[in-house]
């Protein structure tokens, strides 16, 4: 019988995804082999017809115009909309999903089909099972795992789009991986074949003989697919004797004569291979055939495609590319990057038979050979934690296959900066000289992390000496050794995350908070030098160069960990950029400055704190600066990574500039930083806690603005953990911002109602004293408190008591921006800005900061009562109550849920209480929405079992292993600075 099938052509339908060209390139290629193979393939796409059709001439191929998905929608040639893709994708696929999936199992059965192959559009998937057909998916990305970074833009509203694209890649038999593949946890079975790439028509010496170009000539092919708009190429573009192939030109375009315009339908492939290197995005099929012809790329990012960073760190592992900054691109300072670019030598030798392998094993899996299907439902692989826990977050704990040249990458990251011992976080030893350098001044404090971060400048200087020996040497240290001066003094300062023990985001309304700095810091190291004797980076020489001025100061940063996140390792400027006329710009300014290109906007972390202190204090810098930022401070769990970063960058230019800053104005100067010109609305608590916190010791602060109070000791037999929920966190997230201005509009309806009390009150006493009667209504301390509520300038000075009597059935659940904007004009926060068609909760956010207040307020004294039990209990019941109230305002996640209710589980279970207890309760942190759980306990043994034992049991959960926050350390006031030199080699 197996005989007569093979006998037998077959039928596949093949469904290609909408999100470019790209997808239906290796398509083709899948396609072409099993053609030859003799089969019959239905190709299911929205592209262009020619793209098949002029590749196979075959009566066996069939183009059915279906599109069942939209990828990701671009705002332009660079930018992707994230809020605009998933509202897309719900019209598309969502809204219409009954008709798609009866008309697609119709049409499978009318032809026969005997596989669904999907390239990666999740409805195939469903509509194949459906019509009992098997199904596989070819592909290095699935769409759960790209859309779970913009779900964080849209809402938690739009969980359940990634939920169903789940549960539809679920219904695949396995999954055909191809390389630079993401995490795709949906999949239960995959299968890793060679890199799918066209094949070419002509050699390199037929193309170029072709179009007129000499075998000696340096050719650039301009392969982008699509242009930002009213941009114009320009001769000075590229370096002398360059000459530049463009794909995809418009026919009115005018290019200069050294850019070559090429026919819309041109076979690519072979002109890439003709070229010395290629300017373009990083996609799948461009990084290939860079990759398969050994042509350097030169790659702009895209901003907010999480595919990216996987492809990106195999076409550099193989040396074969070169990040191009999107102001040089866009400005025209193609010449360094270009002459760079030339003298990489790609050194892939991998399979490049990808097209071929695919076919045959889509042929043996129709034929009934392919690999024994495991079907599990999708979403009992895909929790919660897993799909927004995936974003671009790979950090020591998380449990996932990935490419060994991707494991290299994250080793070489966690041996550059090592965290310290879990059981200590000090050493013994107290030496002055860390190998090459010696400490001129201050002290590493026995740190570990301060150690292993001298140790990591050891190596740079290293590197800078022996130059680029490594094949696989990483951007990131290269640049990072080439600008330093290392025979001059380097600054080193240090600065913390924190942990939210009790407070959270009822900073912002000036609630009483206690934070814990934690062992986890970033660690920054900086330069002064003459603008003469910096040491610029090549495309920043040539920029100065390109302007004619002569030596101008220039900012340099380096930023370590971008492999592991999709931004660029390094940002340059010169420091007029910062001045118009002789005086900084504004903070807007500065915002727009760094967000024009996502990939370098985390730069406004660093280089924000420079203008700050121009603004604020008048600082003028004339040298130039060189910053390497190494954090070990994860990002994204509501840790506080930016206020570290901020804070461990301002210490570092105020100490080497000479500058004498306490902490806790350092701290509000940094504020201004996240605030204005990163655009995060965050309160102070977070630089607050970085900058003046204690090792060991609560930081106990009302937040109005910040007033320091002192430092509570934890008292010895209690301890606090943070467990990482895997749920991204970000302070500049739509639930945060919301939440924030429902509280603003709260404390400015509660005062329109106290002055309208007032008003009434004031007129009745003056009738009731004219007419000589009795005052029944509000007595004079009645009408003293109303006054104290008309001037009310942080709703925490509102007791819960007087919120309960005059106000809390008076304020709406929700209330529509306009709505609000109508009666009361504006929210009084100068941090936020009101959408009028949003719908935001009001009531919930402004009760959680009274009732915090309060709740932080009785904690602070119940930590200084004697131990006891009950003690305990009620700390606990203080956290859980804090918990649930962040759930009230829209500030859970199902992830942080799930681990309160395991400390929950574990304070109530029988051996917990047989040890007399040791967990009693657990909150979300800091801005919510995901992020760490703080944890209280017993400080003992047994209590640390039980976080392990709750680490295990939420991976089993959601396959997620949790990271664990377990110790503490100094801010960066206590902290101080290192001035450090090296050591001259005669002693």
């Amino acid at each position: 019988m197996e005989e007569e099938i093979g006998k037998k052509p077959l039928v596949l339908a093949y469904y290609v995804t909408g999100h470019g060209f790209g997808h239906a390139t290796r398509v083709l290629e899948v396609v072409r082999n099993l053609i030859l193979a003799g089969h019959e393939v239905h190709v299911v796409t929205g592209a262009p017809e020619y793209i098949f059709t002029s590749e196979i001439k075959s009566p066996k191929l069939f183009i059915r115009k279906v599109l069942l998905d939209c990828g990701a929608v671009q705002a332009d040639a660079l930018t992707v909309d994230r809020r605009a893709t998933l509202e897309k994708y719900v019209e598309m696929a969502v809204v219409p999903r009954a008709s798609i999936l009866a008309t697609e199992v119709e049409w499978l059965k009318s032809v026969n089909v005997n596989l669904v192959v999907s390239d990666a559009v999740p409805i195939a998937c469903r509509a194949a099972a459906d019509a009992g057909i098997g199904a596989v998916c070819v592909t290095n990305f699935s769409w759960d795992f790209i859309y779970a970074e913009y779900v964080m833009e849209a809402g938690r509203d739009s969980h359940s789009i990634i939920w169903q694209i789940a549960e539809d890649y679920s219904h695949c038999d396995f999954l055909i991986r191809l390389p630079g593949y993401c995490p795709m946890p949906a999949f239960h079975d995959a299968v890793d074949v060679p890199l799918v790439v066209q094949r070419l028509h002509k050699s390199r010496a037929e193309v170029r003989k072709e179009l007129g170009i000499k075998e000696d000539q340096k050719v650039l092919i301009y392969n982008f697919g699509g242009q930002p708009a009213g941009w114009k190429l320009q001769k000075e573009y590229l370096p002398p004797g360059w000459i530049c192939l463009v794909c995809g030109a418009s026919e009115g375009q005018d290019l200069p004569d050294n850019f070559m315009k090429l026919p819309k339908d041109v076979y690519t492939p072979d002109l890439i291979a003709a070229s010395d290197c290629m300017l373009g995005k990083i996609g799948y099929g461009t990084v290939s055939e860079a990759l398969a012809y050994k042509v350097p790329l030169i790659f702009v990012r895209r901003d907010y495609f999480n595919e990216e960073p996987f492809v990106r760190n195999m076409l550099e592992y193989f040396q074969c590319g070169v990040e191009i900054i999107r102001r040089d691109l866009l400005t025209g300072h193609w010449a360094p990057y270009i002459e760079r670019a030339f003298t990489l030598r790609p050194c892939y030798d991998a399979g490049t038979n990808g097209g071929e392998v695919v076919a045959r094993i889509l042929e043996d899996t129709a034929l009934g050979r392919g690999p024994t299907p495991s079907k599990l439902s999708g979403s009992r692989r895909l929790r919660d934690a897993i799909v927004l826990g995936y974003q671009l977050q790979r950090v020591s704990g998380k449990d996932i296959d990935v490419p060994e040249w991707y494991t290299i990458a994250q080793s070489k990251l966690s041996s550059r900066t090592p965290l310290p011992d879990k059981n200590s976080i000090q050493i013994t030893s107290s030496a002055k000289e860390i190998e090459d350098f010696k400490i001129l001044h201050g002290d590493h404090h026995g740190l570990s992390d301060t150690i292993g971060f001298l140790k990591s400048l050891v190596e740079l200087h290293s590197l800078s000496n022996n130059g680029n020996n490594s094949k696989h040497q990483s951007r990131e240290n290269l640049a990072a050794a080439a600008m330093f001066n290392w025979e001059e003094e380097i600054i080193v300062a240090r600065a913390p995350g924190r942990l939210d023990v009790m407070g959270g985001i009822a900073d912002y309304s000036g609630s009483l908070v206690l934070q814990m700095p934690i062992r986890e810091a970033c660690h920054v190291a900086i330069q002064r030098s003459r603008p003469d004797k910096q040491k610029l980076w090549k495309h920043a020489q040539a920029r100065q160069h390109n302007k004619g001025q002569g030596s101008t100061p220039v900012l340099q940063i380096v930023s370590f960990g971008s492999e592991l996140s999709n931004r660029a390792p390094t940002f340059d400027m010169d420091l007029s950029d910062f001045l118009e006329d002789g005086h900084p710009i504004s903070y807007e300014k500065a915002h727009q400055y760094f967000v024009q290109d996502p990939s370098q906007k985390w730069a406004a972390y660093v280089a924000g704190t420079i203008l700050v202190l121009m603004t604020e204090l008048g600082v003028q810098f004339e040298d130039s600066i060189s910053i390497l930022v190494i954090s070990g401070v994860p990002e994204g769990k509501g840790v506080s990574s930016s206020a570290a970063i901020e804070v461990a960058t301002m210490s570092a230019v105020v100490a080497s500039h000479g500058l004498d800053i306490a902490p806790r104005d350092l701290a509000l100067l940094c504020q201004k930083v996240e605030n204005h010109i990163v655009g995060a609305p965050c309160g102070v608590m977070d630089q607050m806690a970085s900058a003046c916190g204690e090792a060991n010791k609560l930081l106990a602060m009302i937040c109005q603005p910040a007033e320091v109070l002192g430092h509570v000791e934890i008292p010895s037999h209690i301890r606090f953990w943070g467990i990482d929920s895997g749920i991204r966190h970000s302070v500049g997230g739509a639930d945060y911002g919301s939440v924030r201005i429902g509280t603003f509009m709260g404390r400015k309806m509660i005062k329109s109602m106290a002055s309208e009390r007032l008003n009434s009150s004031t007129s009745n006493h003056n009738t009731q004293k004219v007419e000589g009667t009795n005052n029944n209504g509000t007595d004079e301390n009645g009408m003293d408190l109303l006054e104290t509520e008309v001037a009310l300038d942080y709703l925490c000075n509102l007791s819960p008591h007087r919120y309960e009597e005059s106000y809390v059935h008076k304020l709406p659940e929700f209330l529509l921006g306009n709505d609000f904007m109508e009666n009361y004009e504006h929210h009084d926060d100068s941090i936020t800005i009101i959408d009028k068609k949003c719908r935001y909760a009001v009531r919930a956010p402004t009760r959680h900061p009274i009732y915090e207040n309060f709740r932080v307020k009785a904690f602070k004294a119940l930590l200084s009562a004697a131990p006891s039990d009950d003690q305990l209990s009620a700390l606990g019941e203080l956290m859980y109550q804090c918990h649930y109230s962040y759930s009230a305002c829209g500030l859970g996640s199902d992830g942080t849920d799930k681990l309160v209710e395991l400390v929950q589980e574990m304070q109530h279970s029988k051996s917990s209480k047989s040890y007399g207890g040791t967990l009693f309760g657990a909150k979300i942190t800091g801005g919510g929405s995901g992020g760490t759980v703080c944890v209280i306990g017993r400080n003992l043994l047994r209590s640390t079992e039980q976080i392990l034992q709750i680490q295990q049991k939420y991976k089993a959960t959601t396959g997620f292993l949790p990271y664990v926050f377990e110790a503490s350390s100094p801010g960066a006031g206590k902290f101080g600075y290192l001035k450090i030199r090296l050591r001259s080699r005669s002693t």
